[in-house]
């Protein structure tokens, strides 16, 4: 694992810089992301040519995380974990569901990225803190980032390896050059980064020249077998009767691949849409509006008035659509962001605006208050937000599926709109969280195909 004391000290940049070393030397690596993550698992994948996976405890239990990560780990590659925020952040006071606590989990030696700016020896006190802090982990190493000179990297190395006994494996020079822009979600999208093979390029060259790359080569050695057992899998659907349309382009982009692979392990095909060029739905069953960040390319959207009214009109016919964050975005009436109004779908009965700071960021825990076709009455749902938007002026007349006990959802109160047979919410869903949501999902585009085409006969 790959972590640091605190977010935006650099872990990311040696994480990609690692895995593009060991790829270009023919070794194949695959990477895992903690906690709930759309970005960094772009750039990941965009440089193993592998889907990366996430790792949260606190939305998919400890087991699930086991279980994910063996599945997706094989005896002839690499498994590195990035970590998120501080290696010791996370929900519970324990730690369980921090960085650290997977780490324990797993049994993964940890890489400790330490940003080196304005500090000197007192690294080293960091580093202690780190190693002493519950729950107990192998911190094996450490890399130290954003260095600013000779004198300050022997102060920080000596007393590193004096007080807490483990090796510097390297020091990254500080180069605004190796910098990607950062926003208010973290790093800049993929397909929104100019020169990405560069920046992955120098990334890995920079890391290669500053570090140690045998020794971390040796990390990987260090974790000891992993006692797991391989949980019987259900029997994947086969028989693809149905069809899901997923919007996904620069404007939709956050899709978790379990989300996707559970559509199609129950029975359905995907075909992918883009929202900014495609002005016509394909034949689809059903549809599925993912996150992302329409809010820089609502002029495209808007204008695409073709898809927008073939989206009315599914919806209308009673197709399913399932909406997270910037899907619920697309359906509203308007959008005002930046001092412009655009319209949109007009499929729910407010519009949105954009706010100067997060209204919700961070865990949700939802409690369903009725019976819907997606959700149970009483259940109790783990999921994520991060949104500056809100409708406007207030949550309008909608009638909605969850009741809100941690977060903010759509009115602060509540979340999950519900219009026939159409969901939309903030909260951003993963499918390893609630295995049923895969085979609602089917089921309810089953039976529409099913309506569809008795009426054609």
């Amino acid at each position: 694992m790959v972590s640091a004391a605190q977010k935006s000290s650099g872990k990311t940049l040696v994480s990609l810089g690692i895995m593009r070393h060991f790829v270009r030397r023919g070794i194949g690596v695959n990477s895992f992301k903690k906690g709930p993550d759309y970005i960094d698992p772009m750039w990941h994948r965009l440089v193993t040519g592998r889907e990366c996976r996430n790792l949260d405890p606190y939305l998919m239990g400890a087991k699930t995380c086991l279980d994910s990560f063996a599945a997706n780990s094989d005896t002839n590659s690499l498994s590195l974990i990035e970590g998120n925020h501080g290696f010791h952040d996370g929900m519970d006071i324990d730690g369980s569901d921090s960085s650290a606590g997977l780490a324990r989990l797993l049994g993964a030696p940890v890489l400790l990225v330490v940003d080196s700016r304005k500090i000197n020896r007192g690294a080293a006190a960091l580093v202690k803190g780190m190693q002493t802090m519950p729950p107990e982990t192998d911190i094996a190493g450490v890399i130290l980032n954003r260095v600013q000179g000779v004198r300050q990297e022997e102060k920080q190395k000596k007393a590193i390896e004096r007080f807490c006994n483990i090796p510097v494996l390297g020091a990254v020079p500080d180069d605004k050059a190796l910098d990607i822009t950062e926003r208010h979600l973290g790093l800049t999208t993929v397909g929104e980064t100019e020169d990405t093979g560069t920046i992955i390029d120098r990334a890995g060259e920079r890391i290669a020249a500053s570090c140690d790359m045998d020794a971390v080569r040796a990390l990987f050695d260090k974790a000891p077998p992993l006692e797991w057992l391989e949980p019987e899998k259900a029997a994947a659907t086969r028989c693809r009767e149905v069809t899901i349309g997923v919007f996904r382009d620069a404007s939709f982009c956050f899709y978790y691949p379990e989300n996707l692979e559970a559509l199609e392990d129950n029975g359905a095909r995907l075909v992918f849409i883009n929202a900014l060029e495609e002005s016509v739905l394909p034949d689809v069953d059903g549809l599925y509006l993912g996150g992302g960040f329409p809010e820089l390319f609502l002029d495209t959207l808007s204008a695409n008035r073709g898809l927008l009214d073939a989206v009315r009109n599914a919806v209308r016919s009673g197709m399913p659509l399932y909406a997270e964050c910037g899907g619920l975005i697309y359906l509203c009436k308007s959008a005002s962001y930046r001092g412009s109004t655009y319209n949109l779908a007009g499929i729910l009965p407010f519009d949105i605006g954009f706010q100067s700071k997060p209204v919700g960021h961070g865990y949700l825990d939802l409690q369903s208050s009725c019976d819907s076709p997606w959700y149970p009455g009483g259940e109790r749902i783990r999921a994520h937000e991060f949104h500056y938007s809100k409708p406007l002026p207030d949550e309008g007349d909608v009638f909605c599926q969850f009741d809100v006990v941690r977060g903010y959802g759509v009115t602060g109160k509540r979340d999950g709109v519900l219009m026939g047979n159409l969901f939309a919410s903030f909260a951003h869903l993963h499918a390893k969280s609630y295995p049923a949501w895969g085979k609602t999902f089917v089921s309810r585009a089953t039976e529409y195909h099913r309506e569809k085409h008795n009426k054609g006969k």
